[in-house]
């Protein structure tokens, strides 16, 4: 595959986001998606998901990481978690954190790679700044302010509505969007204020075929 490679930034911080367009053998990993078996996993995925075999990854993490140790100082990877993930919740049925932009894990070197294989390309990823502490990522260091300031704020403002987080609101300010171009991959630091961009009018189908399915890939360094 051709990789076409760009670099974005976004907000105070400048985070760096990789985005490739021609990412992969798009049918090969819907396929594969085909004949698994999905179901929940872990407490905070509005969806369904099933795990992705190491195989399939393989020398697409060999050709990100000439891309990872330059943008982001990780000169090798190692794959922590992969899954297939297919968003199936209603916002009525989300829970007050679902609402809410959120990070993966504390570490700088922990890194998120997510893979976009739906055909409906109305879905993306956004980014966030926290308006109290101008946050907009998440590290060992600011982790209990950041608690203290956004309890102060729903205590303030009140828990969300049970809708997808989609612009700003009072407590958060949206930073960049990324659309989920079909076969699109986009690799970011897994501790940014993020979430899934979807538009109200999106489809929750647990099909693989056409629902919207992703590949989530969390690296670390080796």
């Amino acid at each position: 595959m051709n990789w076409q490679v760009s670099i974005e930034r976004h907000g105070a911080e400048a985070q760096p986001v990789v985005v490739i367009d021609g990412f992969a053998d798009a049918e090969r990993f819907r396929d594969d998606a085909a004949f698994l078996s999905f179901a929940p996993i872990g407490p905070h995925y509005p969806g369904i998901r099933a795990v992705v075999a190491p195989p399939m990854l393989r020398d697409l993490i060999a050709r990100i990481e000439p891309i990872a140790a330059e943008m982001f100082g990780i000169p090798a990877l190692q794959v922590v978690d992969a899954f297939y993930s297919i968003v199936t919740t209603p916002p009525s049925a989300l829970t007050p954190i679902q609402r809410l932009p959120h990070f993966d894990e504390v570490s700088p070197d922990r890194l998120a790679l997510l893979h976009y294989l739906s055909p409906d390309e109305r879905s993306g990823t956004a980014f966030y700044r926290h308006r109290t502490t101008g946050f907009e990522s998440i590290d060992a260091g600011r982790l209990a302010p950041y608690r203290a300031a956004l309890d102060a704020d729903l205590r303030r403002h009140g828990i969300p509505d049970a809708r997808y987080i989609a612009g700003d609101t009072p407590v958060f300010e949206r930073l960049a969007v990324y659309g989920g171009r079909f076969n699109r991959a986009i690799l970011y630091r897994s501790n940014t204020l993020h979430c899934a961009d979807l538009p109200d009018s999106l489809t929750l189908d647990p099909d693989p075929a056409t629902g919207r399915l992703t590949v989530n890939t969390f690296l670390d360094k080796a």
